[in-house]
């Protein structure tokens, strides 16, 4: 590949916001006038209103045509990279391909003009599928009964976290019970979901192989452990081969475990939570099951817990009525409360149930073993690129779904770090921009998922681009370090994200910055053509 990325070069556009092109009198369509005897029918509508729900003038909505519109957003669609345009490997977020015909599924009218008031008997299909997918999850992960109220995986891992506080709380031992355990390398939630519940929060930090030992464990229980919540694998790709003794200890000490299966790409059909012993757990349908992950499309966690624990789940939860039909079940009981609002974004669970009715059962293992293995291929080859090394080679076994890799000895080599190489990734047309988690256990890391939706030339595509990068990094740091050249944007100055006199996060908001913005800060702010 040569060294500007085999000719890539992205979409550039001068694009003025929205509100910036608008036109008075400008329309994309014009609506037919009301008929006259609807008009006396209705009467004023307005006037029906409460007074302080009225507006003292009409939005300020950009007025523009049809056409102007679209050449817009296709526009910043165009200097947009996703999965759909490049090479994706985002470690700890399994971006993979979510199949357009499931895509078409959910944005059509059958669910997309429900509203989630409606009468429940009008609303029989859509509680139908979703209890249907209830039951699968429950046999991909050995739980007995899910919600999918929570819009994100940290609002999944929170939830176990109230769950796990509503447990010991029913038992009248809340006060004493209120330390969580987590491992330094699950991912951030499993330490900052459990704080915001109330709990402290004990990190064990790796041992020699990567990953926590028992030793490390057995002495942070004690008579105030109120449960266990970590990933595994955890987000360097380590799988934690105690786990089975780990959930047996934190039983004993009387707490409850959580698994956090974000990163449960590589264990579809090949290990269960409740098999491995955990009393809930959580997956990310806009990671793991194909919906699509980040601004591609909303998220939706699937929260699963054992039957005892079953009481305790946020409401209303889908429930068959009795009569071959389905119901909200709106009980409380001791349920925590609600998460969000309604039984979540039912778009996703649309897409992730298409993805696995598609695959079937044998499909979901062949896509852990999919993952597996290219992540493995990944590994050998990135073994050999001058300036990578992999932490922790007292362990030898291969990682699973994912991979942090450093560029420590680049960096000291050559002053060239992480950020550099994500950066001038872009201009060889591939895209990778998670380097690590906090806390960041690896110097100069770099985390690689290739998941199951790539080919082995598009694996050969992103190395061969890291290969390019890291001759580069040798021969020509300073080139290196600029990238990257051939994006929609340019970098932003270092000072411009720290200046809040550059922040504006409305248009609004644009619009009282840009009266008040000294001359330097204007300058600044063209130089970066829209860095505020």
């Amino acid at each position: 590949m040569s060294a500007n990325g085999g000719g890539f070069h992205a979409a550039r556009w001068n694009e003025a916001l929205i509100n910036e092109l608008s036109e008075e009198g400008a329309r994309g369509i014009v609506p037919p006038a009301v008929d006259a005897e609807i008009a006396a029918a209705v009467g004023d509508v307005a006037a029906a209103l409460p007074e302080g729900a009225r507006r003292e003038a009409p939005p300020d909505l950009p007025e523009v045509t049809q056409h102007r519109v679209l050449r817009h957003f296709l526009r910043l669609s165009q200097m947009c990279m996703g999965f759909d345009v490049t090479t994706d490997m985002m470690g700890t977020c399994t971006m993979k391909y979510s199949p357009k015909a499931h895509e078409h599924m959910a944005r059509g009218a059958k669910l997309a003009d429900l509203h989630p008031l409606q009468d429940v008997g009008s609303l029989q299909g859509l509680l139908e599928l979703m209890y249907r997918f209830n039951r699968i999850m429950c046999e991909i992960s050995g739980m007995d009964e899910f919600t999918f109220q929570p819009a994100s995986g940290a609002q999944g891992i929170y939830t176990n976290a109230c769950l796990i506080r509503a447990y010991h709380e029913s038992r009248g031992d809340l006060g004493k019970r209120d330390e969580i355990i987590t491992t330094a390398a699950s991912h951030p939630a499993d330490a900052a979901t459990p704080s915001v519940a109330g709990f402290k929060v004990i990190t064990l930090m790796p041992g020699e192989m990567g990953f926590a030992g028992v030793d490390a464990l057995k002495a942070a229980i004690s008579e105030r452990t109120a449960g266990l919540m970590l990933t595994n694998p955890e987000d360097t790709g380590q799988y934690n081969p105690n786990i089975r003794q780990f959930v047996d200890l934190v039983h004993e000490a009387g707490g409850l475990c959580a698994y956090d299966q974000a990163n449960g790409n590589p264990l579809l059909g090949v290990v269960r939570a409740g098999d491995t012993g955990f009393d809930m757990c959580q997956f990310n349908l806009h990671k793991t099951f194909s919906a699509p992950h980040g601004s591609l499309g909303m998220g939706c966690a699937a929260v699963g817990v054992k039957d005892f624990l079953r009481k305790f789940l946020p409401r209303p939860i889908v429930a068959e009525d009795g009569s071959g039909g389905y119901r909200l079940d709106y009980d409380p009981g001791q349920g925590i409360d609600r998460i969000r609002a309604f039984i979540g974004n039912v778009h996703a669970v649309l897409k992730a149930y298409s993805w696995v009715m598609s695959l079937g059962a044998e499909g979901l293992r062949a896509v852990a073993e999919t993952a597996v293995l290219n992540n493995n291929y990944m590994l050998a080859k990135m073994r050999t690129v001058r300036g990578v090394t992999i932490p922790w080679p007292a362990n030898n076994y291969p990682k699973l779904e994912q991979v942090r890799y450093s560029f420590e000895q680049m960096f000291a080599e050559t002053g060239v770090t992480s950020h550099d190489v994500i950066d001038r990734m872009v201009d060889f047309g591939v895209q990778h921009c998670m380097p690590s988690h906090v806390p960041m256990l690896v110097t100069e890391p770099f985390t690689m998922e290739p998941g199951e939706s790539l080919t082995v030339a598009e694996m050969d595509q992103m190395l061969a681009a890291i290969e390019a990068i890291s001759d580069e990094a040798y021969s020509d740091a300073a080139k290196a370090q600029g990238g990257p050249y051939n994006a929609a944007t340019t970098r932003i100055d270092g000072d411009v994200p720290e200046d809040p006199d550059c922040w504006a996060f409305t248009y609004r908001g644009y619009l009282r910055k840009k009266a008040m913005w000294t001359s330097e800060n204007r300058r600044k702010i063209e130089r970066h053509e829209g860095g505020y």
